[in-house]
């Protein structure tokens, strides 16, 4: 796992974050790219799995944004997303995830976006003890406590 040293201005704000909650976590930059979870499985060495999918949806009625962490092998069941926001739920474009998140698709952190963000955490990314997600951009990345990502969301049932 070749990295750089060198962190972008949105990794920058990433580990910003990630000291404004506490967490000892540092962010490092890959020479391959982490644009998709299998990228960043490659790169980082370690199962999908353990990659966590910052996915952005838009709820249909209120088109307010949802965060979805998802486990990297993990596809998300929308009929359980709905159940669990309470209407149904679209994919967001990449207007809408730069606007909510202030990251472009490829590269959105779990936290620091501009204003939170409801989110929800696949339970099955708690099974890891050290999980994967990106750091501002698409070769960015830090390693997170499981337990942790846990405190991020409500942790529930995703998977399709």
């Amino acid at each position: 796992m070749p990295i750089d040293d060198t962190l972008s201005t949105s990794a920058e704000r990433v580990q910003a974050a990630l000291r404004a909650r506490g967490l000892p976590c540092r962010v490092i930059n890959l020479t391959q790219s982490s644009r998709t979870a299998e990228e960043a499985a490659r790169a980082i060495g370690c199962e999908v799995g353990r990659i966590v999918k910052s996915l952005v949806f838009r709820t249909k009625s209120s088109r307010r944004p949802v965060l979805v962490l998802a486990s990297g092998s993990n596809r998300v069941d929308p009929k359980k997303l709905r159940s669990l926001v309470g209407e149904k739920i679209g994919r967001a474009d990449a207007t809408f995830v730069r606007e909510h998140t202030g990251y472009a698709i490829g590269g959105v952190p779990p936290l620091g976006h501009p204003k939170p963000l409801e989110t929800i955490v696949d339970r099955d990314l708690l099974t890891f003890g050290t999980v994967w997600a990106a750091a501002g951009t698409p070769y960015s990345v830090f390693p997170l406590a499981s337990g942790a990502i846990g405190g991020l969301g409500q942790v529930a049932d995703v998977r399709a």
